[in-house]
């Protein structure tokens, strides 16, 4: 081999490996850019999860204090309404201190207006009487007070009640309290 041709080899050689050596450089230098961006993408992603999760704790909160809010005033306008009856108790209590005859029949007017009222303000929220006498006993919506024997009424028929119960909106709100004949 001729040292011109040995030369010549030797220059293909380092051109090759400088060419190797650049494609290494460039593929350092493009896997640190990635590296980079996936750093600065994983940086982004942990910010925007950060903001989520404190926007999520902000939405926890307001919804906390609005049931809390609600919970504690939602029955204003049902107390509201019952104003109305309270005042009227007080006018038919007051019509009984005049000192005329006619203070027995203010009263009993008053108190009729007041029961009037007050079945306007249980209609409008969905309360109801339950119808109790001459059904038959059920412990879901009766609470027995006293069994007393009478003929004239099947076995466990109501045949007084001694307060009445009230469902709201289907759903029972307070038991009656009732008597029920026995044979």
């Amino acid at each position: 081999m001729t040292k011109h041709h040995h030369d010549k080899q030797h220059h293909e050689f380092d051109q090759e490996s400088g060419k190797s050596e650049t494609l290494e450089n460039e593929v350092e230098s493009a896997e640190e850019d990635a590296l980079q961006d996936l750093a600065q993408e994983n940086q982004k992603l942990k910010d925007e999860l950060l903001r989520a999760l404190a926007d999520s704790e902000n939405i926890k909160k307001r919804c906390a204090a609005e049931i809390e809010k609600n919970s504690k005033y939602a029955i204003s306008s049902f107390a509201k309404d019952l104003l109305g009856v309270a005042d009227n108790l007080d006018r038919a209590l007051q019509a009984t201190q005049t000192e005329d005859n006619t203070s027995c029949q203010a009263l009993l007017e008053g108190v009729k207006l007041t029961q009037k009222e007050l079945s306007h303000v249980f209609e409008k929220f969905g309360i109801t009487k339950m119808e109790c006498i001459g059904q038959p006993f059920d412990p879901n919506f009766h609470q027995v007070i006293q069994q007393v024997s009478d003929p004239s009424h099947p076995a466990g028929t109501i045949i007084t009640e001694l307060q009445t119960g009230y469902m709201i909106n289907g759903r029972i709100l307070r038991e009656a309290m009732v008597v029920v004949a026995t044979e």
